[in-house]
């Protein structure tokens, strides 16, 4: 886990991306090697759940890990009181 606001800037298929430093690498890994496309992703801060959301190739926009649909095409994380990103539908 990386702290707050610790991101790493990485290119993803031509598309300049900045992403969390602790999961930055994993996510290129899965998106170039076309395991999953990735639309977010939050290695969580401590805080919250690691969440990694997907587009599947039916359309369907999910979580990986909770494997939550998530009904919202972008803007898939909400702003907490101290300035930390999560998942809704995922919240512990």
């Amino acid at each position: 886990m990386c702290a707050h606001r610790n991101s790493k800037i990485r290119v993803i298929r031509g598309k300049t991306k900045r992403l969390d430093g602790c999961i930055a690498d994993d996510i290129v890994t899965l998106n170039t090697n076309r395991f999953i496309d990735t639309v977010a992703s939050c290695c969580g801060h401590g805080i919250y759940p690691k969440t990694i959301v997907q587009i599947k190739t039916t359309g369907e926009i999910v979580e990986i890990f909770s494997n939550k649909v998530i009904p919202r095409i972008r803007r898939f994380y909400a702003k907490d009181e101290k300035g930390f990103f999560f998942i809704p539908e995922v919240r512990i």
